[in-house]
């Protein structure tokens, strides 16, 4: 398995990645059959006026999946015991739902609900004046259904797949008013 730490105005010493992996190691003993890799992000907050400014970010790499936690506190030691203790309960829930017989699936049909119309072509995308990260990952087909799951696992508001029937890219988002939407890319006849 590897195991990565990172730190953000911060040095990571020995007695810190010593606590971290003391503390990981402990988790992730329970789950090593289903673990490929993981990584450590601290950080900690220069402004003074931050009162939760020390964090800690872990992201496992388990069976295709990607379960991310963070926790942010006063005190960094603190923030790796939370984040710890949450990342047990996310993979023991992920484990339990590996290990339970699949449901057979229903769909629902909306009809007679009028088309969205697609943005305005002549208008111009606007986009941030600068990247600050790149993300890849592997995108394997699933439904709408394992999507869901893996949106809990990751703790964002939207999840991007790929589409087991369709083959296409799309996005699932959490709704304000609760649920969960599915953005389809307008195909072209």
């Amino acid at each position: 398995m590897q195991f990565a730490i990172h730190g953000k105005n911060i040095e990571v010493t020995d007695s810190i990645r010593e606590y971290v992996s003391q503390k990981l190691e402990k988790v992730l003993s329970h789950f090593d059959q289903i673990t490929m890799g993981v990584d450590v992000y601290l950080s900690v907050e220069r402004n003074p006026r931050i009162s939760l400014g020390q964090s800690a970010e872990v992201t496992v790499q388990a069976n295709g999946a990607i379960i991310r936690a963070e926790e942010r506190t006063e005190n960094l030691y603190a923030s790796i015991d939370l984040v710890a203790d949450k990342l047990h309960r996310q993979m023991r829930k992920y484990k339990e739902r590996l290990q339970k017989k699949p449901k057979p699936k229903t769909a629902v049909a909306v009809l007679g609900q009028v088309p969205v119309s697609p943005p305005d072509e002549n208008r111009a995308a606007e986009l941030p004046k600068e990247v600050v990260r790149t993300k890849y990952f592997a995108m394997p087909p699933m439904t709408t259904e394992e999507a869901v799951e893996r949106i809990s696992l990751v703790g964002h508001d939207f999840f991007v797949f790929r589409n087991a029937s369709s083959g296409e890219i799309n996005v699932l988002y959490e709704r304000n008013h609760g649920g969960y939407g599915v953005i389809v890319p307008l195909t072209h006849q």
